[in-house]
C-alpha cells in the first residue's frame, strides 16, 4: 500500500502540469487513499482488540477527507474550491481531535514547543493579514480555514510525539496551503504546482507514517 501511494504521488507530481483528466484525479487520489486504507486496515487488525490503537480509525478518516479534498481541487480549483476547502477543513478538525488525544496530562510544553507555537502563530497572523485584502467573498471561509489549520499544527506540536515527523508534516501541510492561497489570491507563484504537491504529500506522509510508527512501531509495512 505504501508503494502504491508513493508511486501514484510521483506519477501525479511528474504529470500534473498536463492535467491528464480523468487520470490526474485517480493519480492524485492514489496519494492519500492507500494511506487511509493502511490506517483502517491496522485499526481493524489492532484497534478492535487494543483500546490504545482505536485512534487509528480517526487517522483514517482525516486521510479520507484529505483525499476527497484532493479530488475536488483536481476537478477544478475555481468551481470546486469551497468543496475542497470544506473537505480539508474537516480533515484538520479530525487531526486536531487525533493529536489532542495524544496530549500528556497535565500539559507542560517545553521551551522548544513554546517557541514553535509562537513562530507558527506569528506566521499564520502575517499570512492572514497579507491575504485579507484580496479575499473578497472568500474572506470568511478562508479566515476560518486559517484558524483551523493553525490549530491543527499547534495541536501536533503540543502532542509531544517521540519523533518530530508528525509536527514537521503538519507544518509542511500549512506551507502547502499557504502556497495555494498565495497563488489563488495574490497572483502567480513560481513553481507553484511543484511546491504545493511536494510539501503536501511529504507532509501528509510524515503525519500518517509518523503516527503509525508512534502507535504501532514496525507493524506499518
Amino acid at each position: 500500500m505504501l508503494i502504491l501511494s508513493i508511486i501514484g504521488s510521483l506519477i501525479y507530481f511528474v504529470t500534473q502540469r498536463w492535467h491528464l483528466f480523468p487520470a490526474s484525479v485517480i493519480l492524485k487520489a492514489l496519494g492519500m487513499a492507500p494511506l487511509a486504507l493502511i490506517a483502517f486496515r491496522l485499526w481493524s487488525a489492532e484497534g478492535k482488540t487494543d483500546p490504545a490503537h482505536r485512534d487509528l480509525v480517526i487517522l483514517g478518516l482525516a486521510l479520507s477527507f484529505s483525499c476527497l479534498g484532493d479530488i475536488f481541487l483536481d476537478l477544478g480549483s475555481s468551481r470546486f474550491f469551497i468543496h475542497g476547502l470544506s473537505s480539508f477543513l474537516v480533515a484538520h478538525l479530525i487531526y486536531i481531535v487525533l493529536f489532542y488525544r495524544s496530549w500528556k496530562r497535565p500539559l507542560r510544553p517545553s521551551f522548544s514547543q513554546l517557541s514553535l507555537l509562537i513562530l507558527i502563530l506569528i506566521y499564520s497572523l502575517l499570512m492572514a493579514n497579507w491575504l485579507s485584502p484580496s479575499l473578497g467573498a472568500f474572506a470568511n471561509p478562508v479566515m476560518i480555514y486559517v484558524c483551523v489549520i493553525t490549530a491543527m499544527v499547534l495541536s501536533s506540536i503540543l502532542a509531544g510525539f517521540s519523533k518530530p515527523w508528525i509536527w514537521i508534516g503538519a507544518v509542511l501541510f500549512l506551507i502547502s496551503d499557504s502556497i495555494i492561497a498565495a497563488g489563488k489570491f495574490k497572483g502567480g507563484v513560481p513553481f507553484r504546482d511543484i511546491l504545493v504537491w511536494s510539501t503536501y504529500y511529504v507532509g501528509q506522509y510524515g503525519i500518517a507514517i509518523g503516527y503509525l510508527h508512534e502507535k504501532l512501531g514496525e507493524k506499518t509495512s
